[in-house]
């Protein structure tokens, strides 16, 4: 299958991601305050914008599965998430509607919506989309698998219950859009590049993003923080 491939083609990336210093941060529980509410607040903002994507794929299928299928995934995006997003919150000692309050679209995030975004656009196969969209919560429930293999989690640590969620809710969001992909895929023929193309950029905006959080990264351009 076209996405085992995929997945094989991204392993180099998740382990970069995980040993990076974000995840490994979470994982000792000893992560910059700072790192984790530029995390929340860039998050914030690109989950609102995952969710609109969403709604955009409806008006491009028929089928009433499909459509419920998006639906779902825009209420697990608005709703579901929230309780990771919680998790870090309380780790750092604020609400979350009061970090959220001041996001930003920073660099690596700017770029990353955008690339859905263009396929959206672009492209009428819905798999074009999901193709980009795929690697985030593959990469999350990547990321949470081995952080929960190869450490054992104190009760009371922090950052335990971000990584319990997506290593236990994503199994469902990652293999729906892997099927649509892989059935997609049979029809095409050079297109099967693009698929893979957007895949693996993707896999690397995961890896900008939260190297955009350990870095607390921001915009030069002197009024874009205005």
């Amino acid at each position: 299958m076209l996405t085992d491939k995929m997945t094989t083609d991204a392993e180099p990336i998740i382990y970069e991601i995980y040993n990076g210093d974000f995840i490994q941060g979470l994982i000792r529980g000893d992560i910059d305050r700072d790192s984790v509410i530029h995390y929340l607040q860039a998050d914030a903002l690109y989950l609102d914008e995952f969710a609109k994507i969403y709604a955009m794929l409806i008006a491009k299928t028929g089928s009433r599965e499909m459509i419920k299928y998006l639906l779902g995934q825009m209420e697990f995006v608005f709703d579901g998430e929230s309780g990771a997003h919680d998790t870090l919150a309380q780790a750092v000692g604020m609400p979350y509607e009061e970090i959220i309050e001041s996001g930003e679209w920073f660099p690596s995030a700017d770029h990353y919506i955008k690339h859905m975004y263009y396929n959206v656009y672009a492209r009428g196969n819905i798999a074009f989309t999901l193709s980009a969209m795929a690697p985030c919560p593959y990469v999350y429930r990547r990321i949470a698998g081995l952080a929960m293999e190869n450490n054992d989690f104190e009760e009371d640590h922090p950052y335990r219950e971000w990584f319990e969620f997506y290593n236990n809710d994503m199994d469902a969001t990652v293999g729906v859009m892997f099927d649509i992909i892989d059935n997609e895929s049979q029809m095409m023929t050079e297109e099967v590049a693009v698929l893979r193309k957007n895949f693996m950029e993707s896999a690397e905006h995961e890896l900008r993003f939260f190297n955009m959080a350990a870095t607390k990264e921001r915009w030069m351009e002197v009024g874009v923080n205005a």
